[in-house]
């Protein structure tokens, strides 16, 4: 990929005309994207690769359908360019596994599509004020496109890492640790109130409003993501074969579903472990965080190590409380935009980084890599936080709550830097594992612990 994400977020209290370049920028860089990813031929495009995923070429104008009905009809107040395929790019009215059998648009279509409304829509954010009505208000209505573009760009790329036959996507490898990384380590996280949530965040979406004060106990957390290594030692000690580190509804899973290691890994004829990765075979690399496992895997990884799964309250305050200032952090390093120094993001890398790749990305309370590289499972159900509000649809956040997902945070490498901060809510279903995720463990702090 030769994206280079180098642009976040909207700075709370930065003036319209930054905020008119910065949301052109990231317009661009989304579709920069969206196009590497569909630059395949026709067949590719149109085909389901798994019943999981839809086809490539639905993502494709389903990301103009959105950016159409918000940016072009809403905020420019333009006619329907085409109304009679808004139903066929309805995410609720069509599940991915029947969007193959619609009447699709043509790949040559869905660009002209996608090109005639971005043309329309960059006409909307030069007219707008980005002021006035709360969609408009810090150009909310284009960071809101701006995400949404991104995490489909995310979702082709699982589909992408899916399909069968050789590799079509290429990047560079990521950085590797600047020296020796302690990958069992863990971080004692002081008791006390910190802020949740976000009520000053521009681009926040509603589920991430508003902020509220939680208190939590002392605990610790993994410095780092639990690695490939480690958990082959959970795989290798018999782990998929023993119910008890499982929880009732993770066995049932795993036995009916086979499961016996993370997805993409196979083993050799001498017992070593392989990856398949976007198209390439290749040994597994101990050092990176685990990825493509259930929210099932990660708890009984977490139970055969006498370990949990943080909650989303703890993983929030390890990445954002500052002892020092008694504040939280925009981001785990700052308030400073995110930065190719700062996190496995944006697809620069098509793997996971090494644990400890990324030292300038650390927490304050020195957590690592808590931003990129990979989802991480929380123990935590998807609920609304205490004063939600519903804002500006009910299908975004709303409809799901209280449904059967657990919340993952953080992002992957992936994940556009647009497309997650470190107040992003993220949910599943906790048998998903085609996305990239992965997880790192936290446990009670002891009663010394506590007493300081």
């Amino acid at each position: 990929m030769t994206v280079q994400p180098t642009t976040g977020p909207a700075v709370p209290g930065e003036s319209p005309e930054t905020t008119r370049d910065r949301v052109a920028a990231l317009l661009a860089r989304s579709r920069e994207r969206s196009t590497r990813l569909t630059d395949l031929d026709d067949g590719e495009l149109t085909a389901q690769h798994s019943p999981l995923m839809s086809p490539l070429v639905w993502d494709l104008a389903h990301i103009g359908s959105q950016e159409e009905l918000w940016l072009v009809r809403d905020v420019g107040g333009r006619t329907p360019l085409r109304p009679e395929i808004d139903g066929l790019y309805d995410a609720f009215q069509h599940s991915r596994s029947s969007r193959v059998g619609l009447p699709l648009l043509t790949p040559a279509e869905a660009r002209g599509y996608v090109a005639e409304v971005r043309d329309k829509a960059l006409d909307a954010l030069h007219r707008s004020p980005l002021r006035g009505r709360p969609l408009e208000d810090d150009g909310f209505a284009f960071g809101m496109i701006v995400q949404h573009e991104q995490q489909h760009d995310e979702t082709m790329l699982a589909t992408h890492q899916l399909r069968s036959g050789a590799a079509v996507l290429d990047a560079p490898a990521p950085p590797r640790a600047p020296g020796p990384v302690a990958a069992d380590a863990e971080v004692l996280v002081p008791a006390g109130p910190f802020e949740m949530g976000t009520s000053a965040e521009p681009w926040a979406l509603d589920n991430e409003r508003p902020a509220h004060v939680v208190d939590l106990p002392a605990f610790r957390i993994g410095a780092y993501p639990v690695t490939n290594g480690r958990y082959a030692e959970f795989v290798d000690a018999g782990g998929y074969d023993d119910p008890r580190p499982w929880t009732e509804a993770g066995w049932a899973h795993r036995v009916a579903e086979d499961l016996v290691a993370p997805r993409f890994w196979s083993r050799d004829s001498g017992g070593g472990w392989w990856r398949r990765r976007f198209g390439v075979v290749e040994p597994l690399p101990l050092d990176e965080p685990v990825v493509h496992v259930t929210f099932h895997e990660a708890q009984a990884f977490a139970r055969w190590a006498g370990a949990r799964l943080p909650t989303e309250a703890e993983w929030e305050k390890a990445a954002r409380f500052d002892p020092a200032s008694g504040r939280s952090r925009r981001f785990p390093w700052g308030d400073d935009d995110p930065t190719s120094a700062h996190a496995n993001l944006g697809q620069r890398h098509l793997q996971p980084a090494p644990v400890g790749a990324y030292p300038a990305g650390a927490s304050a309370l020195g957590v690592h890599q808590l931003l990129g590289d990979v989802w991480e499972w929380c123990d935590s159900g998807w609920h609304p936080y205490p004063g939600f509000r519903m804002f500006p649809y009910p299908e975004y956040s709303e409809v799901f709550f209280g449904g059967d997902y657990a919340v993952l945070r953080g992002g992957s490498f992936g994940t556009d830097p647009a497309a997650v901060r470190a107040t992003f809510r993220n949910w599943d279903h906790p048998v998903r594992r085609q996305i990239f995720s992965g997880f790192r463990l936290a446990r009670d702090a002891s009663p010394a612990e506590r007493d300081r």
